[in-house]
């Protein structure tokens, strides 16, 4: 573990998280002793990064946009030793190279036989639903051919809504289920149909582990359409 990280999990930060919000957990025992292996998680609230890592004892890495690590001055300083303090290497965001780029970096963490975390959906849930999964998570799967081990955070929306800068006290915890092996599927990472079957799949692991309603729609996408003013708030009693 890099010196940023023991320092924040066993020192700065891991202590007063857990001795004051006591997270629960169940279903640890599903997450690999040794190995790489994915965790996807649905994400709620951005303490969902900070909880996860708590409640297990193996490093979890995550992936991190590259602008929280060149800030300038104090506050640079104090966020990209943040970033790393909880796991987070940077990578460039967006489509394109940027997109296939954070791809070879997830795997080069899975092939070294580390823990990538992921939210599939690629953006916090706006409202409380799980929404569709974004296929990164499969192909990296089955090119690293490594187990995926679905979660669910529970209760970090609650603790910390959107626009709340620290969590209030509430119960939180994190839920693991069955991991999912992909043998099936090896050598199938360029297979559209095969990526979002696998996909579709992690999600309805996460749905059963969190009770969420899941809605059939691109997170980001919706997020940018209420912003504009373009969609109404999506009715549960109506399909998407």
């Amino acid at each position: 573990m890099s010196a940023y990280y023991t320092l924040f999990k066993h020192v700065l930060i891991g202590p007063p998280l857990k001795g004051y919000y006591r997270p629960w957990v169940e279903g640890v025992e599903h997450v690999p002793e040794a190995g790489g292996a994915i965790l996807a998680s649905n994400h709620l609230a951005v303490s969902d990064s900070f909880f996860l890592p708590l409640v297990i004892s193996r490093k979890v890495v995550f992936l991190g946009k590259q602008e929280y690590f060149t800030g300038k001055g104090f506050k640079g300083y104090a966020t990209r030793a943040f970033m790393e303090g909880v796991g987070t290497i940077p990578v460039h965001r967006g489509g394109g190279r940027a997109s296939e780029a954070a791809l070879r970096t997830g795997l080069q963490v899975l092939q070294s036989g580390q823990l990538l975390g992921i939210y599939p959906e690629g953006t916090r849930s706006p409202d409380g639903r799980l929404y569709r999964g974004k296929t990164g998570i499969a192909r990296m799967a089955i090119e690293a051919g490594v187990p995926i081990i679905p979660l669910a955070m529970i209760g970090t929306d609650v603790a910390q809504p959107i626009g709340q800068k620290v969590p209030s006290r509430t119960d939180i915890g994190v839920r693991f289920g069955p991991p999912l092996r992909l043998d099936a599927y090896a050598g199938r990472q360029e297979d559209r149909e095969a990526l979002r079957e696998v996909t579709d799949g992690v999600m309805k692991a996460i749905q059963e582990l969190s009770g969420q309603e899941y809605v059939d729609r691109d997170a980001a996408r919706y997020k940018l359409e209420l912003e504009r003013g373009q969609t109404p708030p999506i009715d549960p009693n109506e399909s998407p």
